[in-house]
């Protein structure tokens, strides 16, 4: 009988040593975007000043992003029609130089921005979203 109880202790003292011993740990995973995951992309709508300012500068052209439409009812004085709806907007954007610098405006401010965003991530420098016509036309002669 003894020695089933000195079997049974020696069978169990490793078990109760293990329960005993630290668990490594794991450092926590830092925080990473999720793949797949849509992301917002803006360029904000500059100010009055800045838009005039930027107007001022050399090799600044202004684009006006709205449907030929809408450009043939009103537009800023030396804007030329670059149309975000239009199918060819890929190859008219291809086609710009890149080291210009771009004022863009729309109706407003919502297509001047994709615009923008588009121009940036095919590597156009210095883009800036103006905003809505309304609120340049009489602004920025």
């Amino acid at each position: 009988m003894f020695r089933y109880l000195i079997s049974a202790v020696l069978a169990f003292v490793p078990l109760t040593l293990l329960a005993q011993a630290p668990v490594p740990t794991v450092p926590a995973p830092l925080p990473t975007a999720i793949v797949g995951a849509i992301v917002p992309s803006a360029v904000p709508v500059a100010s009055i000043a800045e838009v005039k300012k930027t107007l001022r500068e050399p090799n600044t052209v202004l684009l006006d992003v709205r449907t030929p439409e809408e450009y043939a009812t009103g537009h800023l004085p030396g804007s030329a029609n670059l149309d975000f709806r239009s199918p060819d907007l890929a190859a008219r954007l291809q086609k710009l130089d890149r080291n210009k610098n771009y004022v863009l405006y729309c109706a407003s401010g919502n297509r001047s921005n994709k615009t923008a965003v588009l121009m940036q991530e095919k590597g156009f420098l210095y883009v800036v979203n103006a905003g809505a016509y309304k609120d340049l036309k009489d602004e920025v002669k």
